[in-house]
């Protein structure tokens, strides 16, 4: 009779796991190229404006593909584009301050003032195809995720401590070495964390991206956000649930094979010279880093693109020779490329000027007022919510951060209640003011609320578990007392996350805004007093005249707070909080 030892059975258990990762990663593989070809013919077929939307809970997993599909793919393009557009403001002196600029009014711009003309231009551009109402709503919901990833790397960058700047050049690292190896390492937990916010935004722009109607061109796709929009609008509650269960669904999922995973991976980029005892887990990480399939792609990817790459920068003048971290650019001469772009801007900034003024003859004077007075009223409102909102997130974030059980438990719940679209919630917000007698005046502030709060929270937890271990122990060695550790560790640690967290939370309340101040509740419209509310109304009217100036009012409130307020607090981030040696 043949023996067998004890452990054979478990060793082949184990020996078997990597074969089996791989089968359910090539499958995975399989599924999503599946999906691109499907949802390519999908694009490519003739255009249909408007879908009917179907109550059933049958429909309910393609209106899931389609709408997973537009968020992941604004995702992908946001992520390219904060990363480029960051890199250039952080490098760049003579463009820094206007990238800034730019970057805060067009993250405070609501999506409803950009939605008629992008539609109506990606229409126009591609004709004939379903692919250019769709490329419409993806561009929508880039505008609702990308700010604030831009907004998250530039910070990253500008809080580099200096010796590690200056380790980059003594090693001659080049600039594609340095974006990869220090660069891109210091940013990842701030990307991660604002990546989880930034499609939370995408998930609160879906409803409005999906379907919307204005004066002389609606469209209405398939997908979760019209779903939920049209049911919302019929008063049928049973399909709202069902459609939010189905986004919470999909959230739960995204935290635990992508969010969670992500998070567990950042962890190793934290910087410090102890190694924290507390470390982030993930059950899925650690399947993949099982699998044989995607541990040789790195060998593979550097034996092929990499290694070439870098033999052919060490030749370059910047590997050659050191240059100095305060090496003064003032003098250098813009290049002759730059004075086209410089120019070629300068031209479509004055057409635009021109067409807008002819457009703003048609706005009379108690129009203006109108929204003079809607501006002070909304100003106000986005205010007090980025207040409360900091008052109960800074305290949470930090306990979030700073303990990872606790992360465990409370980050899954925080994210799924800050996916599901706000939007969603709205009807039974304003089911509750209207019983109790009350109006959007005060209520909106709680709605604002809704869209606002998470970019506060969000990078609260993450500048909290980028605090080194090592001052952790300091503190707790000394005996730091609370007040202590607050204003001596705590604050000035999450201070450049804070920053951009409010920046962007106000960016987001102005966007709630257009849902908070003017929204249908089956044939009733409640409004209030704000600018959200006339660029809601002029949507629906198609008064173009209305938006532009509405938007203009938001740009030139936005640039004030900037100059006054959040530039000033960037430099003190930058310069007082930023962690060095």
């Amino acid at each position: 009779m043949k023996l067998q030892h004890p452990f054979a059975r478990s060793l082949v258990t184990v020996r078997t796991w990597p074969f089996v990762i791989d089968l359910t990663v090539g499958g995975c593989g399989l599924a999503i190229f599946f999906g691109i070809v499907s949802t390519g013919r999908y694009w490519l077929s003739k255009p249909v404006p408007v879908v009917a939307i179907s109550h059933s809970i049958g429909a309910l997993p393609l209106y899931a593909f389609y709408s997973i599909g537009r968020i992941a793919l604004a995702y992908f393009l946001s992520l390219v584009f904060a990363i480029a557009y960051g890199y250039t403001a952080a490098y760049n002196p003579r463009l820094e301050a206007w990238m800034v600029a730019v970057l805060d009014i067009l993250q405070s711009i609501p999506v409803l003032s950009f939605l008629p003309p992008v539609v109506l231009a990606m229409v126009a551009l591609i004709p004939g195809h379903q692919l250019g109402i769709e490329m419409a709503v993806i561009l929508l919901i880039f505008t609702g995720q990308v700010w604030n990833l831009a907004f998250s790397f530039y910070s990253s960058l500008k809080s580099i401590p200096r010796e590690m700047l200056e380790a980059s050049r003594i090693y001659r690292y080049s600039a594609w070495q340095r974006f990869w190896q220090l660069e891109m390492p210091y940013a990842a937990i701030g990307l991660v964390w604002n990546s989880i916010v930034s499609v939370a935004g995408g998930w609160f722009a879906l409803i409005a991206c999906e379907i919307s109607p204005f004066r002389n061109y609606s469209y209405q796709l398939p997908g979760l956000g019209s779903y939920l929009q049209v049911a919302t609008d019929s008063g049928d509650f049973k399909a709202l649930l069902l459609g939010i269960g189905t986004v919470i669904l999909i959230v739960v999922a995204t935290d635990q094979f992508a969010w969670r995973p992500l998070i567990a991976w950042s962890d190793k980029f934290k910087f410090e010279q102890v190694e924290s005892s507390d470390r982030v887990t993930s059950p899925i990480l650690e399947l993949l880093r099982r699998s044989t399939m995607l541990s040789s792609l790195p060998g593979r990817v550097w034996t092929h693109i990499e290694e070439p790459i870098f033999r052919r920068m060490a030749r370059t003048h910047e590997c050659r020779i050191i240059q100095p971290l305060d090496q003064d650019t003032s003098g250098r001469k813009p290049s002759l490329g730059l004075w086209l772009l410089a120019l070629a801007a300068i031209a479509v900034v004055g057409w635009g000027g021109v067409q807008a003024i002819l457009m703003l003859r048609t706005v009379n004077w108690p129009d203006l007022k109108l929204l003079l007075e809607g501006a002070a009223a909304t100003f106000l409102r986005v205010n007090a919510a980025l207040l409360i909102s900091a008052a109960w997130t800074i305290p949470v974030g930090v306990s979030i951060g700073l303990n990872p059980k606790l992360a465990r438990i409370v980050q899954p719940i925080a994210q799924v209640v800050a996916s599901v679209p706000a939007t969603a919630f709205f009807p039974v917000l304003l089911i509750g003011l209207v019983r109790i007698g009350g109006g959007l005046g005060i209520g909106s502030i709680a709605l604002m609320l809704l869209g606002t709060q998470w970019y506060i929270l969000f990078n609260v937890i993450a500048g909290a578990m980028s605090i080194p271990s090592d001052l952790r122990e300091v503190a707790s060695l000394y005996r730091f007392t609370r007040w202590q550790k607050w204003t001596r560790l705590i604050l000035p640690g999450i201070f450049p996350y804070l920053i951009t967290g409010m920046v962007t939370a106000s960016g987001g309340a102005w966007n709630a805004s257009v849902y908070a101040e003017y929204s249908h509740l089956k044939d009733s419209t409640l409004q209030t007093l704000g600018l959200g509310a006339e660029i809601s109304s002029a949507t629906d009217s198609g008064r173009f005249p209305i938006i532009l100036i509405a938007t203009v009012f938001i740009s030139l409130m936005v640039v004030t707070m900037n100059r006054l307020v959040w530039r000033r607090l960037y430099r003190l981030a930058e310069t007082r909080y930023k962690l060095e040696g």
